[in-house]
């Protein structure tokens, strides 16, 4: 008979600190993903304004509304504020739209709610006030009528809505094309370099180095 005697105490040892290290690393990076959802809001809120100020330059007859008038991809002339909130279940990107303070040609006062009525394409009622005759423009024309006129699209076509097409435009292509890849955020989730780095050290630090790898990981991302 052959007997060999193998001590497993060391090797046990070691086994135990290398699985420590690899759950160590991901509540690291557990830990570090609400700080890392932060920073992609901030930074996705930054891109959409500038695509968003883009597509309006490129077709303002769509966007126009959301912008002062005749300053359709000016970001000082936006009437809209994007805001995100990051939470455990992820991160929400919504828009509330501010009041305009400029006054359309022909006008002696901002149009009330301007952006959000014609986003959401609310008919708009149009009454004589200080006179018994209501003047306007039709294509051109000088109208002059003594009843109410409603508008049923007040943007024109292809306004309602047009805001958010181009939200959504932006996070089913550009977010997952563009945004992700030139910030290395794809590339960082894609490969987690900061664990091959830490684990030759594995043995001795255990969860407590994975733990840090796995929260600079995270970091790294935060800092692209």
């Amino acid at each position: 008979m052959i007997r060999v005697d193998f001590n497993t105490t060391t090797f046990m040892k070691e086994m135990n600190s290398i699985m420590g290290y690899s759950i160590g690393f991901l509540e690291g990076a557990q830990a570090g993903r609400r700080e890392l959802l932060e920073t992609i809001g901030e930074k996705t809120v930054q891109f959409l304004n500038e695509f968003i100020d883009s597509n309006a330059r490129v077709n303002p007859s769509v966007l126009h509304h959301i912008y002062e008038w005749n300053q359709e991809g000016t970001p000082g002339a936006r009437l809209f504020d994007l805001n995100y909130s990051a939470s455990a279940g992820g991160l929400s990107v919504n828009a509330t739209f501010r009041q305009s303070t400029s006054v359309q040609q022909g006008s002696k006062a901002p149009f009330y709610d301007k952006a959000r009525i014609m986003e959401e394409g609310v008919p708009v009622t149009i009454r004589p006030t200080k006179s018994s005759v209501l003047a306007f423009e039709d294509d051109r024309e000088q109208v002059f009528t003594k009843g109410p006129v409603t508008v049923r699209n007040p943007g024109g076509p292809g306004v309602a809505g047009g805001l958010q097409q181009t939200v959504e435009t932006f996070f089913s292509s550009y977010w997952k094309q563009s945004f992700l890849q030139s910030t290395g955020i794809a590339e960082a989730l894609r490969r987690p370099t900061e664990f091959a780095q830490g684990f030759p050290q594995s043995k001795v630090g255990g969860k407590s180095r994975g733990y840090d790898a796995g929260y600079r990981w995270i970091s790294a991302m935060e800092a692209r």
